[in-house]
């Protein structure tokens, strides 16, 4: 049995900046939604928690199942959807098309941007393949709705956004994504949310067909 679990902010709950600056939707869209992946699951949750400007998802406790909270944002919405570990080694087939089909449910009638939250220490070429694995089972073109979020590292030395971003497997997902990324390190909300819609407006408005 497979738990969904729906939370729902207010819209008085959310900052009057973040307000504005989702107001960058197109006016006929009424709700964005966004599909986290990654190899972290605290680092997506605290990514989550960032957009919505409060704690909704647990960033210790990673459940065995898709959650899915929905923030009222001015006269928009935005759906996050929040994954499992689906990029584990060990993770059967059979699983893995149960939790994107589980995924697809929740974003119905599909997602407009995949946010692909990376450790850049912990991502190999193994990450990049399970991540394009994964993609096979949404099917369509996931990667025109991509924009990989980069974590900051555990250990900081000069030149590491230089020397991370020129890391083979991360280089390769960088480059199917389109060149879409951003560092999660003194990352500005309008910045992200203002990525979030270029990406919206670069598919006219529309989700990924699934």
């Amino acid at each position: 049995m497979v738990l969904y679990i729906f939370c729902i902010s207010s819209v008085s709950d959310v900052p009057q900046h973040l307000r504005r600056s989702f107001e960058f939707l197109p006016p006929f869209m009424s709700e964005l939604r966004v599909v986290l992946l990654g190899n972290s699951w605290s680092e997506r949750s605290s990514v989550g928690n960032f957009i919505l400007g409060k704690t909704e998802f647990s960033t210790e406790e990673e459940p065995d199942c898709c959650l899915r909270v929905r923030g009222q944002l001015k006269e928009k919405e935005i759906v996050l959807i929040n994954t499992p570990d689906l990029l584990r080694p060990n993770i059967p087939e059979d699983k893995l098309r149960k939790h994107v089909e589980n995924c697809v449910s929740l974003s119905d009638p599909g997602p407009h941007v995949f946010l692909l939250v990376l450790q850049p220490e912990d991502f190999t070429e193994e990450h990049k393949l399970r991540m394009c694995r994964v993609f096979k089972n949404f099917g369509g073109r996931p990667f025109d709705h991509s924009l990989i979020l980069i974590s900051t590292p555990r250990e900081q030395s000069p030149g590491f956004m230089e020397e991370y971003r020129q890391h083979p497997p991360l280089k390769d997902l960088i480059r199917m994504s389109q060149y879409r990324f951003l560092w999660r390190k003194n990352l500005e909300l309008a910045e992200l949310l203002t990525r979030l819609g270029q990406i919206v407006k670069e598919n006219n408005g529309e989700h990924l067909n699934l």
